[in-house]
């Protein structure tokens, strides 16, 4: 804009002038800018005398004005914008806390609360709910939040403490006189009714931009009438609760801190030369605080209060569970009394179950768990469940129905068992220990095919087929092992030895749970306790399997192979000899010992065929895929796929009793064999058919423990046929279910991966 032509006026003139020299229509200038037209129409006739920023930057860039012409039109725009009322200063009551100097971390949830109010209109004033579990800083971030965005904000910033965690929380009615007051109304001008507080606070803050925190709110109820319900104001809300019916509010739940933030926060308290001379002994110290950001300022606290402690020195208390609550304090700062002030809002119930559920196993829990240890009923524990991990006492898992306690939590929650139930934790412990045991075995017969399901405790909620047992399985493991073992301190042996009976069968679908040789473990000491020598025998060779497949401890494998053998000798029976002498072979075979290997697969093999019971034919049967297998191993893949032909006869001829699932899976295994036979022989086209159908049975059958390896095969056969493609794929899946499992074989899959794709590579032996 020239300074012979300027243009002059008000805004509405400017914008007139502008439009006109630019050549628009209002329709055309309300395309560019992203305006409605009406709104260009108001401008333009003097309604809208002075826009916000955001709507003349949108109009200049329409425009495409030049620098001078557009700082006109903001000046115009400028002018005619309300002037804020004065603010009172805040009473010292009800002002910003002060910043904490050494605050660390949270910078993405700093910044996302900066863009919400960046982005915040007048017509819905934003309100951001800062969220979590007790020690978490919700308070230490709005503060450093609130001191941020001060400038953004500057006709005023007001703080209020609704002490939500006290008996009586702040009521909203009295918090909105003392706000009122703060922003100048007379005391006689305040309504009486919460209601009217709540309509003039709304009006009072209408064309004012101010920043009002609220600090440990207490529920919705107390929170709604104090939300401005028009205007540019901020409001930062937070709670240890939820707010879950809290409408149209931006929620930030915080979390604890990352080690290595925990360390910095520290380093900001103690000085990073101190924390930088003991690095490990920070990071250890950070660990048993659980990253929680009240307990790692406290040990940083209390170290910077005694300048010649070592950190090693607060770690090694730290560590002592017994004592690590009464370590976390210092001064007025304490762990155990912010767990205590949410604790004390709680209803009995919701108590019980915070306490009781410290005595479930593992790292989380399911609903039912909790309500087996309290004593309540599955709907009750679930209702309870949810409310303390609104309170912020329990940490949902993101997909399944499953809880988890805090370290610290789970530390002050058993404190209040010990308090308030000291007589209850043996009781509840045994009871509900035999109640997940009884659901186990039944869950478990579901994989045994000669037996059908029985005898859950609890019919109507129990698993419905085989796919919801083996989740209920894998899901409760930590729970139904931590009942074995507690069955058996109490003495109830033959729930034991029926619950590690009826696991049996689905063992062999999870090979790599190494907790198979703790389940075997607890059944043979069961075994004996009930002086059954015969199952003794059984429970040794699950035992000894075990060792050898699961734990790949092939020293203990053989020495409870020998153990089984010799008991199995003493009560004479045949079936669990021949067991015996396989499950010896097998850890013989791992030690290198070959050719003992293949002697005790023959006696093996030999006890079965003396035996004239179904059971034998089966035995037999694995036993002479065993023996093929050790002899392929040792370079005799000839003699190997003779012994195979012979088990292929067998499952032809098939066994008497034995269901077609039975059947269908040794055929399958037998199938398996013949293919690596063939493939060590260099008759990949042969070998191709065989291992595809042991696969599909395998998979279909939801054996991944058997079906990896059968995959890896046929990839390995694919590759030697030229079809690299094909054979590429299946390798990268194979070797991710054998990584998952933790299987001896995925050294091979990562070793055929990285080896060149030629048809003519030697086979890789199993």
């Amino acid at each position: 804009m020239s300074t012979d032509d300027p243009v002059r006026g008000d805004f509405a003139a400017l914008l007139r002038t502008l439009r006109g020299r630019a050549g628009l229509s209002q329709e055309e200038l309300a395309h560019r800018s992203g305006l409605s037209v009406r709104a260009v129409a108001d401008m333009e006739r003097g309604r809208t005398r002075g826009p916000q920023r955001r709507t003349v930057a949108a109009l200049v860039a329409a425009l495409a004005t030049a620098e001078a012409e557009a700082e006109a039109l903001e000046r115009a725009a400028a002018a005619g914008r309300p002037r804020p009322k004065p603010v009172p200063a805040a009473p010292a009551g009800l002002r910003l806390p002060r910043d904490v100097g050494d605050f660390t971390a949270r910078e993405a949830d700093l910044e996302r609360l900066r863009a919400v109010a960046e982005a915040a209109g007048a017509a819905h004033p934003p309100v951001v709910l800062v969220t979590g579990q007790p020690g978490l800083g919700k308070t230490a971030f709005a503060v450093r939040a609130a001191h941020g965005l001060t400038g953004r904000y500057p006709d005023g910033q007001l703080a209020v403490d609704l002490r939500g965690t006290r008996a009586e929380p702040a009521d909203p009615r009295e918090v909105l006189g003392a706000l009122l007051r703060a922003c100048g109304v007379a005391d006689a001008a305040v309504p009486q009714d919460l209601e009217g507080r709540s309509g003039l606070f709304t009006a009072v803050l209408e064309d004012r931009r101010m920043l009002l925190l609220l600090d440990n709110a207490a529920d919705e109820e107390q929170v709604r009438p104090l939300l401005p319900a028009a205007g540019p104001t901020l409001t930062l809300v937070t709670s240890r609760n939820a707010l879950a019916g809290l409408e149209g509010v931006h929620r930030l739940a915080l979390g604890v801190l990352r080690r290595e933030e925990s360390v910095a926060l520290m380093a900001r308290v103690l000085g990073p030369d101190r924390v930088a001379a003991e690095a490990q002994a920070a990071r250890d110290l950070a660990d048993l605080c659980g990253q929680l950001p009240l307990a790692v300022r406290i040990a940083a606290q209390r170290l910077a209060a005694r300048p010649q402690e070592r950190l090693a020195k607060l770690a090694a208390e730290l560590s002592d569970e017994g004592r690590r609550l009464d370590a976390l304090q210092a001064g007025d700062l304490q762990v155990r009394a912010a767990f205590a002030l949410s604790y004390r809002q709680l209803d009995p119930r919701a108590r019980r179950v915070l306490r009781r559920s410290t005595l479930a196993a593992g790292s989380d829990f399911s609903p039912r768990t909790a309500a087996l240890l309290a004593g309540t009923t599955p709907r009750q524990a679930e209702h309870c469940v949810r409310e303390l991990a609104d309170r912020g006492l329990l940490q949902p898992d993101p997909v399944a129905d499953r809880y988890r306690f805090h370290d610290l939590l789970r530390l002050f929650a058993a404190e209040q068992l010990a308090e308030e139930d000291p007589a209850e934790p043996a009781r509840v412990r045994e009871a509900a220990a035999r109640w997940v045991l009884a659901r186990a075995g039944a869950a478990a017969l579901y994989f045994d095919p000669e037996r059908s399901p029985a005898g859950d405790p609890e019919p109507d909620s129990a698993p419905r087929g085989a796919e919801e047992a083996r989740a209920w399985l894998e899901a409760e493991r930590a729970q139904w092992l931590d009942a074995l073992h507690q069955a058996l301190a109490d003495g109830h042996h033959r729930e034991v030895l029926d619950a590690a009976e009826a696991m049996h069968w689905f063992s062999d679908r999870v090979q790599h749970w190494e907790e198979w040789a703790e389940v075997f473990r607890c059944s043979v000491a069961a075994a004996r306790a009930l002086g059954s020598r015969r199952e003794e025998a059984v429970h040794l060779n699950y035992l000894a399997w075990s060792y050898n497949l699961c734990v790949h401890d092939s020293a203990a494998g053989l020495a409870t192979a020998r153990e089984a053998l010799t008991v199995a000798r003493e009560v004479g029976d045949l079936l669990q000899a021949g067991w015996a002498y396989g499950y010896g072979a097998g850890a013989l075979h791992r030690l290198g010992r070959a050719e003992e290997a293949v002697e005790w697969l023959e006696k093996s093999a030999a006890c079965h065929r003396e035996n004239a019971t179904p059971q034998a034919r089966l035995a037999e049967l694995a036993t002479l895929n065993a023996l093929g297998a050790h002899l392929r191993s040792m370079g005799r893949p000839e003699e190997a796929l003779a012994v195979h032909r012979r088990s292929e006869e067998l499952c032809e001829a098939g066994i008497a009793g034995r269901s077609s699932e039975v059947l269908s899976t040794f055929r399958a295994s037998t199938r398996h064999h013949l293919g690596q036979d063939l493939g060590e022989l260099g008759r990949w086209a042969e070998a191709e058919p065989l291992l595809r159908r042991a696969l599909a049975v395998f998979e279909e059958a939801g054996m991944a423990a058997w079906s990896e390896p059968a995959r890896l095969d046929l990839a390995i056969t694919l590759r030697r046929l030229g079809r690299e493609e094909e054979a590429r794929t299946m390798l990268e899946t194979a070797r991710r279910g054998l990584v998952e499992q933790s299987h001896p074989r995925r050294a091979e899959a990562d070793a055929e991966l990285a080896g060149p794709a030629t048809p003519d590579t030697p086979a890789v032996p199993s």
